[in-house]
């Protein structure tokens, strides 16, 4: 069995972008590896293929409880995946529900954690969504924000956007990244990545060859021509601009005071304010 290595954030913060990366890096092929091939090497944890063996019935009809009930077992199954490091995804903050751990720690090497802008996430969050950014921005200050169960996945305990961050933020055994570094500063902050799995300092080549493989116009134009498996319910496309600074030209400044007021001080943590 392996060990799982989390692949974490708060929603539309790069979590697929990274993957994709890890896919290119890993494997070298010879081209951009497919999106819709994602699962050779991770997997995403709250598929509800994963808890079926544990209850066979629809996943919409489990209760959270039974949900966390089944997680341990899920998790211990993941391991099997792969002999060797296990990445699965995941948007759950480092907390418990109903006395259990939303990520099995015993099972677990370490995670990746990806935190960005929220005032970009909100711009990111309600156009993959089709919910309106006033709704959003409320949902990502709630303390109990969360993704609901439905037959395709389990539900996912989120947060309010500071208090993933945090609680990720404090895990040993972590490696924080901020998403705009991964788009300024690429070969430095996915360098990164590969020396926190152990495989030391990357190699040049191989490295620029895997972040050109992965990068959003090379995303992008996969999923206009195949179309992509995780496409938002709202119909929009998943991988939009991957840009910093949206927020600019799309918020109101009400509606960036109050992602401000909500999350000033984890925002001034992580270099989002001065």
């Amino acid at each position: 069995m392996g060990l799982i290595v989390w692949l974490a954030s708060y929603p539309k913060s790069g979590n697929t972008w990274v993957r994709a990366f890890l896919h290119n890096y890993i494997l070298r092929p010879p081209a951009p590896y497919g999106i819709n091939d994602l699962d050779r090497l991770s997997a995403s944890e709250c598929a509800a293929g994963f808890f079926r063996p544990h209850d066979p019935r629809p996943a919409s009809a489990y209760s959270e409880a039974e949900v966390q009930r089944m997680r341990p077992e899920v998790h211990r199954d993941l391991t099997r995946l792969h002999d060797d490091l296990v990445f699965i995804k995941t948007h759950n903050a480092a907390r418990a529900v109903h006395g259990v751990a939303l990520c099995t720690w015993e099972v677990t090497a370490g995670a990746i954690y990806l935190v960005r802008d929220p005032r970009d996430v909100a711009v990111s969050y309600a156009a993959y969504t089709g919910r309106g950014l006033d709704d959003i921005i409320a949902f990502m200050g709630s303390t109990g924000a969360a993704n609901r169960g439905t037959d395709a996945q389990v539900f996912e305990l989120l947060g309010s956007w500071s208090g993933h961050v945090e609680s990720w933020a404090a895990r040993p055994k972590t490696l924080v990244l901020r998403y705009e570094d991964l788009r300024a500063t690429a070969a430095a902050a996915f360098g990164r990545i590969v020396g926190f799995l152990g495989d030391g300092a990357a190699d040049p080549e191989r490295l620029h060859r895997a972040i050109a493989f992965s990068d959003f116009v090379t995303l992008a134009a996969q999923e206009r021509d195949s179309g992509y498996g995780a496409a938002g319910p709202a119909g929009a496309p998943f991988f939009r601009a991957g840009g910093s600074g949206q927020w600019r030209e799309r918020l109101t400044a009400a509606q960036v005071g109050r992602i401000e007021t909500d999350h000033g001080t984890m925002m001034r943590r992580f270099g989002y304010l001065g």
